[in-house]
Protein backbone atom coordinates (compact mmCIF):
# COMPACT_ATOMS: atom_id res chain seq x y z
CA UNK A 1 0.00 0.00 0.00
CA UNK A 2 3.10 2.35 1.66
CA UNK A 3 4.67 1.29 -2.84
CA UNK A 4 1.44 2.26 -3.95
CA UNK A 5 1.11 5.59 -2.77
CA UNK A 6 4.39 6.47 -3.01
CA UNK A 7 4.06 5.99 -7.36
CA UNK A 8 1.13 7.95 -7.20
CA UNK A 9 2.83 10.63 -5.42
CA UNK A 10 5.92 10.35 -7.45
CA UNK A 11 3.36 10.76 -10.77
CA UNK A 12 1.62 13.29 -9.57
CA UNK A 13 4.60 15.76 -9.08
CA UNK A 14 5.72 14.09 -12.54
CA UNK A 15 2.43 15.63 -14.18
CA UNK A 16 3.00 18.92 -11.99
CA UNK A 17 6.64 19.10 -13.07
CA UNK A 18 5.20 18.76 -16.87
CA UNK A 19 2.58 21.37 -16.73
CA UNK A 20 4.79 23.91 -15.21
CA UNK A 21 7.19 23.44 -17.84
CA UNK A 22 4.33 23.05 -20.51
CA UNK A 23 2.96 26.39 -19.29
CA UNK A 24 6.21 28.03 -19.32
CA UNK A 25 6.89 27.23 -22.54
CA UNK A 26 4.03 28.31 -23.90
CA UNK A 27 3.43 31.67 -22.72
CA UNK A 28 7.53 32.39 -23.99
CA UNK A 29 6.84 30.97 -27.68
CA UNK A 30 3.94 32.93 -27.75
CA UNK A 31 5.41 36.10 -26.79
CA UNK A 32 8.30 35.11 -29.37
CA UNK A 33 6.15 34.51 -32.08
CA UNK A 34 4.01 37.66 -31.69
CA UNK A 35 6.89 39.65 -31.23
CA UNK A 36 8.65 38.29 -34.20
CA UNK A 37 5.89 38.00 -36.52
CA UNK A 38 5.16 42.18 -35.78
CA UNK A 39 9.04 42.32 -36.62
CA UNK A 40 8.53 40.52 -40.03
CA UNK A 41 6.05 43.13 -40.24
CA UNK A 42 8.26 46.43 -39.51
CA UNK A 43 10.25 44.92 -42.50
CA UNK A 44 7.99 44.31 -45.17
CA UNK A 45 5.58 47.62 -45.20
CA UNK A 46 8.26 49.68 -44.77
CA UNK A 47 8.26 50.21 -48.95
CA UNK A 48 4.54 51.21 -49.19
CA UNK A 49 5.10 54.27 -46.39
CA UNK A 50 8.10 55.29 -47.79
CA UNK A 51 6.98 54.86 -51.47
CA UNK A 52 6.24 58.74 -51.73
CA UNK A 53 9.26 59.96 -50.82
CA UNK A 54 10.98 57.48 -52.96
CA UNK A 55 9.35 59.34 -55.76
CA UNK A 56 9.91 62.53 -54.80
CA UNK A 57 13.97 61.78 -53.97
CA UNK A 58 15.02 59.34 -56.60
CA UNK A 59 13.02 60.17 -59.49
CA UNK A 60 10.99 56.72 -59.62
CA UNK A 61 7.53 57.01 -60.73
CA UNK A 62 4.35 54.97 -60.09
CA UNK A 63 5.10 52.16 -62.77
CA UNK A 64 8.52 51.73 -60.76
CA UNK A 65 6.49 51.56 -57.82
CA UNK A 66 4.17 49.28 -58.78
CA UNK A 67 6.29 46.35 -60.56
CA UNK A 68 8.11 46.72 -56.95
CA UNK A 69 5.14 45.70 -55.28
CA UNK A 70 4.06 42.98 -57.50
CA UNK A 71 7.05 41.41 -57.42
CA UNK A 72 7.52 41.22 -53.88
CA UNK A 73 4.00 39.53 -53.50
CA UNK A 74 4.82 37.34 -56.43
CA UNK A 75 7.96 35.94 -54.35
CA UNK A 76 6.85 36.20 -51.25
CA UNK A 77 4.14 33.70 -52.19
CA UNK A 78 6.47 31.36 -53.36
CA UNK A 79 8.63 31.33 -50.69
CA UNK A 80 5.83 30.85 -48.25
CA UNK A 81 5.17 27.42 -50.21
CA UNK A 82 8.87 26.72 -50.48
CA UNK A 83 9.94 27.49 -46.92
CA UNK A 84 6.63 25.83 -45.90
CA UNK A 85 8.16 22.55 -46.92
CA UNK A 86 11.98 23.24 -45.38
CA UNK A 87 10.42 24.64 -41.89
CA UNK A 88 8.70 21.36 -41.63
CA UNK A 89 12.12 19.74 -41.19
CA UNK A 90 13.60 23.09 -39.49
CA UNK A 91 13.74 24.02 -36.00
CA UNK A 92 11.90 26.83 -36.13
CA UNK A 93 14.03 28.57 -33.52
CA UNK A 94 16.61 29.03 -36.07
CA UNK A 95 14.41 29.05 -39.52
CA UNK A 96 12.18 32.15 -37.97
CA UNK A 97 14.82 34.22 -35.89
CA UNK A 98 17.52 34.36 -39.00
CA UNK A 99 14.80 34.79 -41.16
CA UNK A 100 14.00 37.69 -39.68
CA UNK A 101 17.29 38.94 -38.90
CA UNK A 102 18.21 38.43 -42.91
CA UNK A 103 15.21 40.63 -43.64
CA UNK A 104 16.50 43.32 -41.16
CA UNK A 105 19.77 43.01 -42.86
CA UNK A 106 18.16 43.86 -46.35
CA UNK A 107 16.08 46.80 -45.20
CA UNK A 108 19.56 48.49 -43.43
CA UNK A 109 21.08 47.92 -47.26
CA UNK A 110 17.85 49.30 -48.93
CA UNK A 111 18.45 52.56 -47.05
CA UNK A 112 21.67 52.57 -48.16
CA UNK A 113 20.96 52.37 -51.57
CA UNK A 114 20.08 54.68 -54.68
CA UNK A 115 19.27 52.48 -58.03
CA UNK A 116 15.96 51.28 -59.09
CA UNK A 117 17.94 47.84 -59.74
CA UNK A 118 19.49 47.40 -56.69
CA UNK A 119 16.40 48.39 -54.98
CA UNK A 120 14.40 46.24 -57.12
CA UNK A 121 16.69 43.00 -56.36
CA UNK A 122 17.01 43.59 -52.86
CA UNK A 123 13.04 44.32 -52.42
CA UNK A 124 13.05 40.66 -54.13
CA UNK A 125 15.19 39.17 -51.70
CA UNK A 126 13.67 40.60 -48.87
CA UNK A 127 10.30 38.92 -50.27
CA UNK A 128 11.85 35.46 -49.87
CA UNK A 129 12.93 35.79 -46.48
CA UNK A 130 9.62 37.47 -45.24
CA UNK A 131 8.25 33.92 -46.12
CA UNK A 132 10.42 32.08 -43.33
CA UNK A 133 7.78 33.59 -40.47
CA UNK A 134 4.63 32.07 -41.43
CA UNK A 135 5.25 28.34 -41.80
CA UNK A 136 7.11 28.84 -38.70
CA UNK A 137 4.61 29.65 -36.99
CA UNK A 138 2.36 27.54 -37.96
CA UNK A 139 4.28 24.66 -37.03
CA UNK A 140 4.78 25.91 -33.36
CA UNK A 141 0.94 26.55 -33.23
CA UNK A 142 0.45 23.10 -34.04
CA UNK A 143 2.61 21.29 -31.92
CA UNK A 144 2.57 23.58 -28.97
CA UNK A 145 -1.42 24.27 -28.41
CA UNK A 146 -4.41 21.34 -29.09
CA UNK A 147 -6.70 21.64 -31.38
CA UNK A 148 -10.12 22.37 -29.29
CA UNK A 149 -8.20 25.74 -27.44
CA UNK A 150 -6.02 26.28 -30.98
CA UNK A 151 -8.32 29.16 -32.43
CA UNK A 152 -8.09 31.25 -29.83
CA UNK A 153 -4.43 31.02 -29.29
CA UNK A 154 -4.30 31.19 -33.39
CA UNK A 155 -5.88 33.72 -33.21
CA UNK A 156 -4.31 35.83 -30.65
CA UNK A 157 -0.96 35.38 -32.70
CA UNK A 158 -2.77 36.82 -35.82
CA UNK A 159 -3.22 39.91 -34.57
CA UNK A 160 0.49 40.60 -35.07
CA UNK A 161 -0.80 41.38 -38.19
CA UNK A 162 -2.78 43.97 -36.87
CA UNK A 163 -0.37 45.73 -34.38
CA UNK A 164 2.64 45.25 -36.87
CA UNK A 165 0.49 47.06 -39.51
CA UNK A 166 -0.49 49.94 -36.97
CA UNK A 167 3.14 50.49 -36.07
CA UNK A 168 4.93 50.89 -39.23
CA UNK A 169 2.84 54.10 -40.84
CA UNK A 170 3.62 55.67 -37.22
CA UNK A 171 7.57 54.83 -37.16
CA UNK A 172 8.51 55.11 -40.60
CA UNK A 173 6.36 58.12 -41.07
CA UNK A 174 7.84 59.75 -38.16
CA UNK A 175 11.10 58.82 -39.27
CA UNK A 176 10.61 59.77 -42.59
CA UNK A 177 9.07 63.10 -41.76
CA UNK A 178 12.29 64.17 -39.43
CA UNK A 179 14.91 62.25 -41.37
CA UNK A 180 14.54 60.54 -44.94
CA UNK A 181 12.67 57.31 -46.07
CA UNK A 182 16.48 55.98 -45.17
CA UNK A 183 16.05 56.50 -41.86
CA UNK A 184 12.65 54.49 -42.40
CA UNK A 185 14.21 51.73 -43.25
CA UNK A 186 17.39 51.59 -41.47
CA UNK A 187 15.87 51.78 -37.80
CA UNK A 188 13.01 49.11 -38.51
CA UNK A 189 15.89 46.96 -40.14
CA UNK A 190 18.12 47.31 -36.93
CA UNK A 191 14.60 46.69 -34.65
CA UNK A 192 13.84 43.17 -36.77
CA UNK A 193 17.57 42.54 -36.65
CA UNK A 194 17.30 42.52 -32.19
CA UNK A 195 14.31 40.80 -32.45
CA UNK A 196 15.42 38.05 -34.56
CA UNK A 197 18.27 37.61 -31.88
CA UNK A 198 15.95 37.43 -29.51
CA UNK A 199 13.64 34.74 -31.21
CA UNK A 200 16.80 32.47 -31.94
CA UNK A 201 17.59 32.80 -28.07
CA UNK A 202 13.82 31.99 -26.82
CA UNK A 203 12.10 30.05 -29.22
CA UNK A 204 12.51 26.26 -28.84
CA UNK A 205 10.96 23.25 -31.14
CA UNK A 206 8.52 20.42 -30.43
CA UNK A 207 7.68 19.86 -27.17
CA UNK A 208 8.60 16.39 -27.73
CA UNK A 209 12.44 17.27 -28.78
CA UNK A 210 12.99 18.44 -25.22
CA UNK A 211 10.94 15.26 -23.49
CA UNK A 212 7.63 16.94 -22.89
CA UNK A 213 4.71 14.67 -24.35
CA UNK A 214 2.75 15.45 -27.32
CA UNK A 215 0.45 18.25 -26.53
CA UNK A 216 -2.60 16.08 -27.77
CA UNK A 217 -1.58 13.60 -24.66
CA UNK A 218 -0.38 16.78 -22.17
CA UNK A 219 -4.37 18.02 -22.51
CA UNK A 220 -5.85 14.50 -23.75
CA UNK A 221 -7.43 16.29 -26.48
CA UNK A 222 -9.06 13.28 -28.66
CA UNK A 223 -8.97 15.40 -31.98
CA UNK A 224 -5.37 16.21 -31.43
CA UNK A 225 -4.36 12.61 -30.59
CA UNK A 226 -5.86 11.24 -34.08
CA UNK A 227 -4.00 14.11 -36.13
CA UNK A 228 -1.00 13.00 -34.13
CA UNK A 229 -1.38 9.03 -34.51
CA UNK A 230 -2.55 9.42 -38.11
CA UNK A 231 0.51 8.85 -40.95
CA UNK A 232 2.95 7.42 -38.64
CA UNK A 233 6.07 6.00 -40.75
CA UNK A 234 5.29 7.88 -44.11
CA UNK A 235 8.65 9.14 -45.52
CA UNK A 236 8.20 13.24 -45.90
CA UNK A 237 7.65 13.20 -49.94
CA UNK A 238 4.69 10.93 -48.82
CA UNK A 239 3.13 13.20 -46.52
CA UNK A 240 3.70 15.75 -48.52
CA UNK A 241 1.83 14.54 -51.47
CA UNK A 242 -0.84 12.78 -49.77
CA UNK A 243 -1.75 15.52 -47.22
CA UNK A 244 -0.93 18.55 -49.11
CA UNK A 245 -0.55 18.68 -52.97
CA UNK A 246 -2.89 15.59 -53.03
CA UNK A 247 -5.59 16.99 -50.48
CA UNK A 248 -9.05 18.27 -52.00
CA UNK A 249 -9.60 20.31 -48.94
CA UNK A 250 -5.88 21.76 -48.84
CA UNK A 251 -6.98 22.84 -52.44
CA UNK A 252 -10.83 24.20 -51.85
CA UNK A 253 -8.66 26.12 -48.95
CA UNK A 254 -6.26 27.55 -51.27
CA UNK A 255 -8.88 29.09 -54.00
CA UNK A 256 -10.91 30.32 -50.94
CA UNK A 257 -7.48 31.94 -49.73
CA UNK A 258 -7.41 33.78 -53.18
CA UNK A 259 -10.68 35.63 -52.97
CA UNK A 260 -10.32 36.53 -49.44
CA UNK A 261 -6.66 38.16 -50.41
CA UNK A 262 -8.61 39.78 -53.24
CA UNK A 263 -11.06 41.55 -51.18
CA UNK A 264 -8.23 42.25 -48.23
CA UNK A 265 -5.76 43.86 -50.55
CA UNK A 266 -8.32 45.79 -53.10
CA UNK A 267 -10.07 47.52 -49.62
CA UNK A 268 -7.02 48.35 -47.71
CA UNK A 269 -4.74 49.45 -50.80
CA UNK A 270 -7.95 50.98 -52.85
CA UNK A 271 -10.48 52.28 -49.78
CA UNK A 272 -8.63 55.56 -49.01
CA UNK A 273 -9.04 56.61 -53.22
CA UNK A 274 -12.62 55.31 -52.80
CA UNK A 275 -13.08 57.78 -50.46
CA UNK A 276 -11.45 60.91 -51.76
CA UNK A 277 -12.88 60.26 -55.38
CA UNK A 278 -16.06 59.13 -55.16
CA UNK A 279 -16.78 60.59 -52.03
CA UNK A 280 -14.46 63.75 -51.54
CA UNK A 281 -13.13 63.09 -48.21
CA UNK A 282 -9.72 64.94 -47.38
CA UNK A 283 -6.93 62.37 -47.27
CA UNK A 284 -6.67 62.70 -43.53
CA UNK A 285 -10.42 61.56 -42.86
CA UNK A 286 -9.74 58.66 -45.30
CA UNK A 287 -6.98 57.25 -44.05
CA UNK A 288 -8.30 57.49 -40.66
CA UNK A 289 -11.70 55.82 -41.88
CA UNK A 290 -9.47 53.42 -43.88
CA UNK A 291 -7.44 52.80 -40.73
CA UNK A 292 -10.34 51.11 -38.91
CA UNK A 293 -10.06 48.08 -40.70
CA UNK A 294 -7.20 46.71 -39.31
CA UNK A 295 -9.23 47.29 -36.00
CA UNK A 296 -12.37 45.71 -37.00
CA UNK A 297 -9.43 42.72 -38.08
CA UNK A 298 -8.11 42.56 -34.57
CA UNK A 299 -11.45 42.21 -33.43
CA UNK A 300 -12.44 39.66 -35.92
CA UNK A 301 -9.48 37.57 -35.68
CA UNK A 302 -9.75 36.94 -31.76
CA UNK A 303 -13.90 36.31 -31.94
CA UNK A 304 -13.64 34.38 -35.15
CA UNK A 305 -10.72 31.91 -33.16
CA UNK A 306 -12.86 31.95 -29.94
CA UNK A 307 -15.54 31.14 -31.17
CA UNK A 308 -14.57 28.26 -33.66
CA UNK A 309 -13.39 26.55 -30.22
CA UNK A 310 -16.10 27.23 -28.47
CA UNK A 311 -19.40 27.42 -30.24
CA UNK A 312 -18.01 24.49 -32.82
CA UNK A 313 -15.82 22.38 -31.02
CA UNK A 314 -12.72 22.86 -33.12
CA UNK A 315 -14.26 22.72 -35.89
CA UNK A 316 -13.46 25.74 -38.52
CA UNK A 317 -16.04 25.72 -40.98
CA UNK A 318 -18.89 27.06 -39.92
CA UNK A 319 -16.99 29.96 -38.51
CA UNK A 320 -15.28 30.06 -41.66
CA UNK A 321 -19.12 30.19 -43.53
CA UNK A 322 -20.33 32.84 -41.10
CA UNK A 323 -17.81 35.02 -41.78
CA UNK A 324 -17.78 34.74 -45.39
CA UNK A 325 -21.46 35.56 -45.10
CA UNK A 326 -20.23 38.92 -43.77
CA UNK A 327 -17.42 39.60 -46.04
CA UNK A 328 -20.16 39.85 -49.17
CA UNK A 329 -22.75 41.41 -46.61
CA UNK A 330 -20.41 44.63 -45.44
CA UNK A 331 -18.83 44.85 -48.78
CA UNK A 332 -22.15 45.64 -50.46
CA UNK A 333 -23.27 47.81 -47.30
CA UNK A 334 -20.27 50.16 -48.30
CA UNK A 335 -20.86 50.07 -51.73
CA UNK A 336 -23.91 50.96 -51.81
CA UNK A 337 -24.36 52.80 -49.24
CA UNK A 338 -26.25 56.13 -49.91
CA UNK A 339 -24.65 58.64 -47.77
CA UNK A 340 -21.75 60.56 -47.68
CA UNK A 341 -21.62 59.76 -43.94
CA UNK A 342 -17.69 59.86 -41.72
CA UNK A 343 -19.43 57.58 -39.15
CA UNK A 344 -20.96 54.91 -41.75
CA UNK A 345 -18.25 55.05 -43.84
CA UNK A 346 -15.80 54.26 -41.02
CA UNK A 347 -18.28 51.57 -39.47
CA UNK A 348 -18.36 49.81 -43.49
CA UNK A 349 -14.35 49.73 -43.01
CA UNK A 350 -14.47 48.19 -39.78
CA UNK A 351 -17.02 45.91 -40.52
CA UNK A 352 -14.97 44.59 -43.55
CA UNK A 353 -11.49 43.94 -41.63
CA UNK A 354 -14.22 41.99 -38.90
CA UNK A 355 -15.30 39.70 -41.38
CA UNK A 356 -11.82 39.34 -43.90
CA UNK A 357 -9.57 38.90 -40.91
CA UNK A 358 -11.63 36.06 -39.68
CA UNK A 359 -11.07 33.50 -42.67
CA UNK A 360 -7.65 35.34 -43.12
CA UNK A 361 -6.75 33.67 -40.13
CA UNK A 362 -9.06 30.49 -40.08
CA UNK A 363 -7.96 29.52 -43.56
CA UNK A 364 -4.60 29.40 -42.66
CA UNK A 365 -5.54 27.43 -39.19
CA UNK A 366 -7.38 24.50 -40.93
CA UNK A 367 -5.03 23.87 -43.88
CA UNK A 368 -2.58 22.65 -41.09
CA UNK A 369 -5.12 20.85 -39.34
CA UNK A 370 -6.80 19.44 -42.75
CA UNK A 371 -3.11 18.06 -42.97
CA UNK A 372 -0.44 16.21 -41.38
CA UNK A 373 1.09 16.80 -38.52
CA UNK A 374 4.42 17.03 -39.56
CA UNK A 375 3.73 19.02 -43.00
CA UNK A 376 1.62 21.99 -40.74
CA UNK A 377 3.99 24.82 -42.65
CA UNK A 378 4.05 23.05 -46.43
CA UNK A 379 0.05 23.16 -45.94
CA UNK A 380 -0.40 26.87 -44.89
CA UNK A 381 2.81 27.32 -47.00
CA UNK A 382 1.01 25.74 -50.35
CA UNK A 383 -2.17 28.36 -49.59
CA UNK A 384 -0.43 31.15 -48.50
CA UNK A 385 1.28 30.92 -52.19
CA UNK A 386 -2.35 31.30 -53.25
CA UNK A 387 -3.58 34.47 -50.95
CA UNK A 388 -0.70 36.57 -52.36
CA UNK A 389 -1.59 35.08 -56.09
CA UNK A 390 -4.75 36.99 -54.62
CA UNK A 391 -3.03 40.10 -53.04
CA UNK A 392 -0.75 40.42 -56.61
CA UNK A 393 -4.70 39.84 -58.42
CA UNK A 394 -6.10 43.54 -56.30
CA UNK A 395 -2.76 45.13 -57.72
CA UNK A 396 -2.50 45.95 -61.68
CA UNK A 397 -5.51 43.99 -62.90
CA UNK A 398 -7.84 45.53 -60.64
CA UNK A 399 -6.63 49.34 -61.79
CA UNK A 400 -7.78 47.82 -65.12
CA UNK A 401 -10.93 47.13 -64.25
CA UNK A 402 -11.40 50.35 -62.19
CA UNK A 403 -9.99 52.14 -65.19
CA UNK A 404 -12.73 50.86 -67.55
CA UNK A 405 -15.70 50.12 -65.49
CA UNK A 406 -15.36 52.52 -62.63
CA UNK A 407 -15.99 52.33 -58.47
CA UNK A 408 -18.94 50.06 -59.71
CA UNK A 409 -16.94 47.34 -61.48
CA UNK A 410 -14.40 47.49 -58.45
CA UNK A 411 -17.01 46.40 -55.89
CA UNK A 412 -18.93 43.81 -58.68
CA UNK A 413 -15.52 42.20 -58.29
CA UNK A 414 -14.97 42.48 -55.06
CA UNK A 415 -18.65 41.59 -53.99
CA UNK A 416 -18.39 38.30 -56.86
CA UNK A 417 -15.09 37.25 -54.97
CA UNK A 418 -17.03 37.28 -51.56
CA UNK A 419 -19.95 35.51 -52.66
CA UNK A 420 -17.71 32.61 -53.89
CA UNK A 421 -15.54 32.11 -50.94
CA UNK A 422 -18.87 31.17 -49.10
CA UNK A 423 -19.78 28.36 -51.56
CA UNK A 424 -16.04 27.01 -51.50
CA UNK A 425 -15.74 26.96 -47.73
CA UNK A 426 -19.49 25.16 -47.88
CA UNK A 427 -18.22 21.31 -47.74
CA UNK A 428 -16.09 22.47 -44.42
CA UNK A 429 -19.53 22.99 -42.26
CA UNK A 430 -19.04 18.64 -41.48
CA UNK A 431 -16.21 17.63 -39.65
CA UNK A 432 -13.28 17.48 -41.34
CA UNK A 433 -12.09 13.96 -42.01
CA UNK A 434 -8.35 12.43 -42.57
CA UNK A 435 -8.93 10.92 -46.42
CA UNK A 436 -6.51 7.75 -45.51
CA UNK A 437 -8.07 6.96 -42.43
CA UNK A 438 -11.93 8.01 -42.26
CA UNK A 439 -11.13 9.67 -39.15
CA UNK A 440 -12.74 12.87 -37.88
CA UNK A 441 -9.88 15.54 -36.97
Amino acid sequence: MTVKVAEQQMKHQDSASVDIRYRYWRFHIMLGMYLGYAGFYLTRKTFNYTAPALIADLGLDKGDIGMMGTMFYLMYGLSKFVSGIISDRSNPRYFMGIGLIASGVVNIVFGLSSSLFVLASLWIVNAWFQGWGWPSCSKLLTTWYSRTERGFFWSLWNTAHNVGGAMIPLLVGFLTFHYSWREGFIIPGVISVLIGLFLCWRLRDKPTSMGLPTVGQWRNDKLELAQENDGIGLKPKQILWSYVLNNKYIWLLAFSYVLVYIVRTAINDWGNLYLTEQHHYSLINANASVSLFEVGGFVGSLVAGWGSDKLFGGNRGPMNLIFAMGIFLSVAALWLMPLTNFVFQSAGFFAIGFFVFGPQMLIGMAAAECSHKDSAGAATGFVGLFAYMGAALAGYPLAMVLKQFHWTGFFVVISVCSAIIGLLLLPFLQAQFNQRSGRAY
